[in-house]
């Protein structure tokens, strides 16, 4: 028998449906208002409800006592006058009779029966009985059935309640858009605080927002000062460090040097050469620090819209120059590096940035690219952006580190490789700065995929149909 599926979580994605509802703002104040309004409909409703009762029977009664004066002033007529009152609506069943009289008794009223209203069990039926004297001494009798005139007064009274009954519904609408309304700005607020990352620290904005909201955004905006001060307070001493550390790690590297000109045993030359390595490994940290502090300074000094006022750059010059700066690199490691297809187009930025944000990519894939892998490069676009592309056959990076190794000095745990773990920091900070964005999924052949997301240019210039050639492209 095929049964069809809940999900195991959907008992879970209730509760926390219902616990946020509970703690919400909007959800709180619709219901109280909605309740609110109900209690009041509800109090409305059943006054009207009351009222329009007493009245109808108040009218019925006046209409008994109406009918008695026609019936007295006419009664020689009274069989002419029961016939019309019975053609006017057949419904009413008003009876008319002289109490006493043998000749005409519809109901068995008491002979004895009061002048005045009353009302009167007769045989399980209860009448309405209006009783008047006649000119001749005798006594009238107008009664209407008490069944029948419940019904016409609750139809009545039903009519007066029923607009209340439509109102509520719609008032229960109105209540909610209303409320969702008045909470947009917040909302909107809390998009724009949900779509900003870890580097954007400007104030929110506070206009359009209410009263009793502004003071907690300013709150918050003081805040985001405090913490934007402290962390270009850290930039600047990680800037000032390692600016200050390139000079006495500049001459060990020129002592080095002229160390290794010198005469000297095989084992004193195998542990110059472990020294150089190491001075070479904190060069290079030294250069990440410097460029991640300069990269991360950009970005929140300059937003991405200013980067329109720049011209085209085409990316065939950049990829050349990448190629040539890492082929040494890549042909120690007998890593076939190389561009797959050719390279068009161009993009809005520096050449230095955009250098920076490649030649790191390129530097991690053949890092990580077992030796004698592959690394390629490749550049498309889209309607909106271009793609730059970085494959590589090595061991990749789990999915569930893929956001990890965004941040500063941060690496995989078991990577053997060198590297300070600045790299995609930096790559980051500057596609940010750029407009762009990072992505990393796996190789069709196994490995990783890194695209670089760039806006594409607005407007084409000859320079990009001059960059329409091959750049070391593989055959």
């Amino acid at each position: 028998m095929n049964t069809r599926p809940t999900g195991p979580d959907l008992p879970a994605r209730l509760r926390n449906l219902a616990g946020r509802l509970r703690h919400s703002i909007q959800f709180q104040l619709a219901l109280a208002l909605a309740v609110v309004m109900t209690l009041a409909a509800a109090i409305a409703g059943l006054l009207s409800f009351q009222s329009a009762l007493d009245e109808a029977h108040e009218l019925q009664d006046e209409m008994l006592e109406q009918m008695a004066t026609l019936a007295t002033l006419a009664w020689r007529d009274r069989h002419d006058l029961q016939e019309r009152l019975e053609d006017i609506d057949d419904d009413i069943r008003v009876h008319i009779q002289r109490l006493g009289d043998p000749d005409r008794q519809e109901l068995a009223l008491p002979a004895g029966m009061k002048t005045g209203l009353h009302t009167v069990q007769l045989n399980h039926d209860a009448y309405r009985v209006l009783v008047r004297e006649l000119p001749d001494g005798g006594r009238l009798a107008v009664a209407q059935d008490v069944e029948l005139r419940d019904e016409i007064a609750h139809d009545s009274a039903y009519h007066t309640v029923l607009p209340l009954l439509v109102l509520v519904p719609v008032l229960w609408l109105l209540v909610a858009v209303l409320v969702r309304q008045m909470f947009r700005p917040v909302s909107r607020l809390a998009a724009e605080a949900r779509a900003r990352d870890g580097q954007a620290l400007h104030p929110l904005p506070t206009r359009q927002l209410p009263t009793e909201i502004q003071d907690f955004v300013q709150a918050i905006n003081r805040l985001l000062e405090r913490v934007a001060q402290s962390v270009a307070a850290q930039r600047r001493f990680v800037a000032d460090a390692a600016h200050e550390l390139r000079s006495p790690l500049t001459a060990l590297s020129l002592q080095a040097e002229r160390l290794d000109a010198a005469d000297m045993p095989a084992a004193a030359r195998e542990r110059l050469a472990t020294l150089r390595r190491g001075i070479e490994r904190n060069r290079h940290l030294l250069e990440q620090l410097l460029g991640m502090a300069r990269a991360q300074a950009e970005a929140a000094a300059s937003p991405p819209e200013s980067l329109a006022t720049l011209p085209p750059l085409p990316l065939i010059r950049v990829f050349r120059r990448v190629l040539e700066d890492l082929m040494p690199q890549a042909e120690a490691r007998q890593i076939d590096l190389g561009v797959d297809g050719e390279v068009h187009g161009e993009v809005r930025a520096t050449e230095h940035d955009l250098l920076i944000v490649l030649r790191n990519l390129v530097d991690n894939a053949i890092r990580h690219a077992p030796v004698g892998g592959q690394v390629s490069l490749r550049a498309r676009t889209t309607d909106t952006e271009l793609v730059l592309e970085i494959e590589d056959n090595g061991p990749g990076i789990p999915p569930a580190e893929r956001e990890r190794v965004l941040d500063a000095f941060y690496r995989v745990p078991g990577t053997e490789t060198g590297g300070s773990g600045l790299g995609l920091s930096i790559v980051q900070a500057l596609l940010r700065r750029m407009g762009g964005r990072l992505l990393m999924t796996d190789a069709a052949a196994g490995g990783l995929l890194i695209q670089a997301r760039l806006p594409a240019p607005t407007a084409s210039s000859p320079a990009a149909a001059a960059g329409q050639t091959q750049a070391s492209a593989r055959p």
